[in-house]
């Protein structure tokens, strides 16, 4: 609202009418065809709180008023989706569309999406809908790249910041926590292949305590690192296979013992998933062969 004209009164009514110059309120108007204000006002502008109402489209600017402006106020649509937000007068979020791509040579977000002939420096390769600060993406919103992949969720600076879904062109999703644009935290991933982990992510990568089901029906439960098996860990195959011990790289190194599906169990030491120095028992608990330093005795 950039012009109020009325007389002084402490609470009131006044109407929204369009000018050359912008939007003025009047004392005067019709509640069901135009926009409404019902609040606190001081010589005879808007100042502390008020609501203005819009008939047509049942949207309301709810909030704080400052002589005849905006001060701390949300725009919100019927269903209390926030469309804009001001903040000690200043605009801090919006409702819109910024097109991600290259405008001479620089990756960022746009207002307008590029019209002219593509080249590696000017080229859109996604576009985003939801709360904007700033000019950049900030709260809740969508991005969706022409590679297929797709994020729903919260943004912070322009970056995927907080809980989020993102799915790849591949079906592959994931489902979780973001930090700074990379999976980070808690989170699921799912492969249509039937692959899937759940658990700890560090920068991308799965890192911490998790749980990983193969294609072929195999799970891991235990420690990861930068996406591998590290640390303490349980695998066990679809075919009743189990290790149980010591992981590093991904493979079974260090103390561990390995059950095969008739009772016969390999306990000791594992370097490269290969016996190292170990023994076999039967399913009876005697031993039948030993390897020390990775040859069988």
């Amino acid at each position: 609202v950039k012009e109020i004209i009325l007389s002084s009164q402490e609470t009131g009514v006044l109407y929204l009418y369009e000018s050359s110059s912008g939007f003025v309120l009047k004392s005067v108007g019709d509640e069901k065809i135009q926009p409404i204000y019902k609040g606190e006002i001081t010589n005879g502008k808007p100042n502390g709180f008020g609501i203005l109402s819009y008939p047509y489209n049942e949207n309301s600017v709810v909030g704080e008023w400052k002589n005849g402006k905006e001060w701390n106020t949300k725009h919100t649509k019927k269903d209390g989706t926030i469309i804009e937000k001001f903040e000690n007068g200043e605009l801090v979020v919006s409702i819109g569309v910024l097109y991600r791509g290259w405008r001479n040579a620089k990756v960022g977000f746009y207002k307008e999406k590029w019209e002219g002939v593509e080249s590696e420096d000017n080229e859109d390769f996604g576009k985003y809908e939801g709360e904007i600060n700033n000019g950049i993406p900030n709260g809740q919103g969508t991005y969706t790249g022409s590679d297929g992949q797709k994020y729903i969720g919260e943004w912070k600076e322009g970056k995927w910041n907080g809980q989020g879904t993102e799915t790849l062109h591949d079906g592959k999703k994931y489902v979780g926590e973001f930090k700074d644009g990379s999976k980070h935290g808690q989170g699921t991933e799912t492969s249509p292949d039937g692959r899937k982990y759940e658990g700890e992510w560090v920068n991308g990568f799965p890192n911490g305590q998790g749980i990983e089901t193969s294609t072929k029906g195999g799970k891991y439960v235990g420690g990861f690192k930068y996406g591998k098996y590290n640390s303490q860990g349980t695998y066990t195959w679809s075919d009743g296979k189990k290790y149980v011990g010591e992981y590093k790289d991904g493979l079974p190194n260090g103390q561990g013992t390995y059950t095969l599906p008739n009772g016969e169990k390999y306990i000791g030491e594992f370097k490269d998933n290969k016996p190292w120095n170990l023994s076999l028992f039967n399913k009876k608990g005697n031993i039948n062969m030993k390897w020390v330093n990775g040859k069988k005795q």
